[in-house]
């Protein structure tokens, strides 16, 4: 496989600029990896498409206001992107500079906040905000919300609320696992009626997700860093869930990486952990039977991993009719549910 086996054309009007009017108000499309079978929904369709022994699992990390703009001691601009909080005032961050700052330099961000550049990994810098003994506080104060580079309209009041989920509580993220955007708390409160379970994991999505792939030898390529947890009372669900004949389901694909992670050494373990998985197809999976995502940009590592999950051929077919009928792609956009083509 090469990187041109991932590829396809999008219309640019489907890449969905804003949220849909409603969180659920959006389209669901259905893929039955088995079959190859797929089918045109809404996505309150859901409550339908899950039974009462299924267990849904929901990556509850929270997206922090990771932008920043500045400028250097010279005067250059700058803009700084966090990818991880290493402390109460250190983190990983990407800088679009002119030129990539030295070691030492000061950065003065949001004309308030003194900065200074300890270092360089790859393509992340180590920076060290001066005088400051909360980082979440200072962020959510003077940051913005790093929206993807697709969505061409700056930053508003309202996707601070829309570009997180109704669940969200652990922060740390710098990008929306976007697949859970569709859920309100009505969707969720009917679930949990039914009797379906709902259990959570936490993995902080990094900027790195968008990294592109740039080596057509796929073997080549080395995945971003996350960090993530999976607690005991997850485990302990999925384990119920499948004692009753229930189902896996994974909204998103940070969830579903998080758990097959998790059970790497062959049984589904709790714990800490960092992931480079990189998900191909003919991957085995081990844990997540049926995967709620949006669509994905061409040649990514997210489309790899979701036709690893439903089959090459199939999710080919169903992104090519999605956009036949019109779907909004990418973190804003349509859904689809996917059931795993290996079962």
């Amino acid at each position: 496989m090469r990187l041109d086996d991932f590829d396809y054309e999008l219309p640019q009007e489907l890449i969905a600029q804003t949220p849909p009017a409603e969180r659920g108000a959006g389209r669901l499309l259905h893929v039955d990896g088995r079959t190859g079978a797929f089918t045109d929904r809404q996505f309150r369709d859901i409550l339908g498409l899950v039974g009462p022994d299924d267990v849904l699992v929901f990556n509850d990390t929270r997206v922090i206001k990771a932008r920043l703009r500045g400028r250097k001691a010279t005067g250059g601009r700058v803009e700084v992107i966090i990818e991880r909080i290493l402390g109460p005032a250190e983190v990983l961050a990407q800088i679009g500079s002119n030129r990539p700052p030295r070691a030492g330099t000061t950065l003065v961000l949001a004309d308030a906040l003194a900065v200074t550049v300890l270092g360089r990994d790859r393509e992340f810098f180590h920076l060290r905000f001066e005088d400051c003994s909360d980082i979440f506080a200072l962020l959510e104060r003077h940051g913005s919300v790093p929206l993807p580079l697709y969505i061409t309209r700056p930053s508003d009041a309202a996707d601070a609320e829309r570009y997180q989920t109704v669940y969200s509580r652990s922060p740390g993220a710098v990008a929306a696992p976007t697949a859970g955007l569709h859920f309100d708390t009505e969707v969720m409160r009917l679930l949990q009626e039914r009797g379906t379970r709902l259990a959570y994991l936490t993995l902080h999505v990094g900027a790195g997700t968008f990294q592109p792939v740039r080596s057509q030898d796929l073997s080549q390529h080395v995945m971003h860093s996350e960090w993530y947890e999976v607690p005991q009372a997850s485990v302990e669900a999925i384990t119920a869930a499948r004692e009753r004949g229930g189902r896996v389901l994974a909204i998103g694909t940070t969830t579903l990486r998080a758990l097959e992670s998790a059970a790497a050494t062959g049984t589904l373990t709790a714990g800490l952990g960092e992931t480079r998985l990189f998900i191909l197809p003919g991957f085995r999976f081990r844990v997540v039977e049926r995967l709620l995502t949006n669509f994905h940009l061409p040649r990514s590592t997210l489309l790899m991993l979701v036709s690893a999950f439903g089959g090459m051929d199939n999710i080919r077919r169903a992104y090519r009719h999605a956009i036949d009928q019109r779907y909004r792609f990418y973190s804003y956009g349509d859904a689809m549910l996917i059931e795993r083509q290996d079962l």
